[in-house]
């Protein structure tokens, strides 16, 4: 299979995905502004957020694929079983700690922000919205289970596009469902649950096509004796102590944005969405499309195999991640002032999300190089070690927030973020090296001199054009701000391309074929 087009599949529906998201972010930002009632949403969305990392695509799939890539070697019927006995035991753990979840709401709430107990009516929306919303863990759990199966058996496009589903909920549930709701904000968790059921019924043509639709029991028992799910159990254990740690640091972040200026949790979760437009479109395709060509290759022994899909995926995050972190800082007010400005954000919004992205821009390289590396550990069944680095990372992060807060208040928990993700990426790759399994091909010194020229001409092109312009006055022109903003992207992307193209970096150097 042709790596390459696969990652391009893969980030083509995550492309898409990404700009329905910053459609939905748009019409949240227009519609609801940044508010008491804003944060609120976003406080409880992050609950069943933070339990779906758990249970669903971080811990459950690091854990997951690597052992179905091996039993697909194997006889089909255990493969199956392996399936079946997973499924059982994974939709009635998560059930379990949904209602849970919903019984302990306002506790939860109170431990993501209480900042929120200042104002009663946002500490009660956010309570009533996280209850709507837990039920959304169990369907994100089920569809990570299925995108797992689909992606080992090199399925990438359902799984890819699923996401797209829940912002088209979102969108319509802003639109449409918002005049039904008192507050309005309460149609933004209705979406959610919609979301949640219409992105996995989306997979079971996709699964039954396969015939490895999975069979849910009510043995509960016999699922968790299984050896495969203790096998799975065993691996998931790192892991989710791992997302359990960078959960609560993303609770300590949340939380100290609750108590800055009102607005901030939003104008954090605004920039997060700009930063995780390159992230995921690049560091997802590509962990995606890695981390099951990895396993084969690390069932099947072929250390030349591992050690140069680590060296492919990881020329291709520099390549492309570099100019979107260059774009990224040089470009945050008219990217943000074109995707938000609008309605009820204002220009002091505008002012204010730019600094959480001038703040993310920092380590986007580190953000994505984590989802290169990671799948490096994964396939190899070592969850242990980006653990510890992870653990280490996130330490770093709030010792950091101890430092930057105090000056730069909401900017300061992106910067942080920023700086430990570029350690964390940096302590994988030596990792990595140490263990002998990734040794880097030759080469590399000229590439990145070549990346770093083509760089500097991109840089040079916006530092001459960007401050032209007025974003923030261009909001009773939006289709004017949209073309010169679209405008200099392109301007400054033909700048990076065309002294790569100049330097001799062409296309065909990046395609590779994984193993069956």
């Amino acid at each position: 299979m042709n790596l390459l087009k696969a990652a391009a599949t893969v980030s083509g529906m995550t492309m898409l995905s990404r700009i329905t998201g910053l459609i939905r972010e748009n019409l949240t930002a227009s519609i609801f502004g940044a508010s008491s009632l804003t944060d609120a949403f976003f406080v409880a969305f992050r609950l069943p957020n933070l339990l779906r990392r758990l249970f669903a695509e971080g811990a459950f799939s690091q854990a997951f694929v690597p052992m179905l890539a091996q039993a697909r070697k194997g006889d089909p019927a255990q493969t199956r079983r392996l399936i079946d006995q997973i499924a059982t035991a994974l939709c009635w753990t998560v059930l379990a700690i949904s209602v849970l979840g919903m019984l302990a709401a306002p506790w939860l709430v109170w431990l993501m922000a209480t900042g929120l107990q200042s104002d009663p009516a946002a500490f009660d929306a956010a309570t009533t919205m996280t209850r709507a919303m837990f039920p959304y863990i169990l369907f994100m759990s089920l569809i990570a289970l299925s995108a797992g199966i689909l992606n080992t058996w090199q399925q990438f496009a359902v799984p890819a596009f699923t996401p797209v589903l829940l912002n088209v909920s979102f969108i319509v549930a802003a639109l449409v469902l918002s005049r039904y709701f008192d507050p309005p904000v309460y149609a933004l968790a209705a979406g959610v649950v919609i979301g949640g059921i219409a992105q996995l019924a989306i997979q079971i043509p996709a699964l039954r096509r396969l015939g490895l639709l999975p069979r849910i029991g009510l043995n509960v028992r016999a699922a968790f004796r299984d050896p495969a799910t203790r096998e799975v159990m065993k691996l998931m254990g790192p892991a989710v102590f791992a997302v359990s740690v960078s959960q609560l640091s993303l609770i300590i972040n949340t939380n100290i944005a609750s108590r800055l200026a009102a607005g901030s949790v939003s104008w954090v979760n605004y920039g997060d969405r700009l930063m995780e437009f390159p992230s995921a479109l690049l560091g997802v395709a590509l962990g995606t499309v890695l981390l099951p060509s990895l396993s084969r290759a690390g069932a099947s022994g072929n250390q030349a195999e591992y050690s140069g899909l680590l060296d492919w995926g990881l020329r291709l995050c520099v390549l492309l991640s570099v100019p979107c972190m260059i774009g990224l800082a040089m470009m945050a007010e008219p990217l943000t002032a074109m995707l938000f400005h609008y309605g009820r954000f204002t220009a002091h919004d505008v002012a204010m999300t730019r600094q959480a992205v001038l703040g993310y821009s920092v380590g986007l390289i580190g953000l994505i190089s984590i989802k290169v590396l990671a799948p490096g550990f994964y396939a190899r069944k070592d969850v242990r070690t980006p653990v510890k680095i992870g653990v280490f990372a996130l330490v770093l992060t709030q010792l950091l927030n101890l430092v930057f807060v105090p000056f730069l208040q909401h900017a300061g928990l992106t910067l942080s973020i920023s700086l430990a993700a570029l350690v964390n990426a940096g302590l994988m790759l030596i990792g990595l090296r140490r263990r002998g399994a990734y040794q880097p091909a030759t080469g590399w010194g000229a590439f990145l001199a070549r990346i770093v020229a083509a760089a500097a001409a991109m840089a040079g092109v916006l530092a001459l054009t960007v401050s032209r312009f007025d974003w923030v006055g261009l909001r009773d022109s939006p289709w004017e701000r949209i073309g010169l903003t679209f405008a200099l992207i392109a301007a400054a992307g033909l700048a990076y391309m065309g002294v790569l193209v100049t330097l001799g970096i062409r296309p065909r150097q990046f395609l590779r074929r994984s193993i069956s």
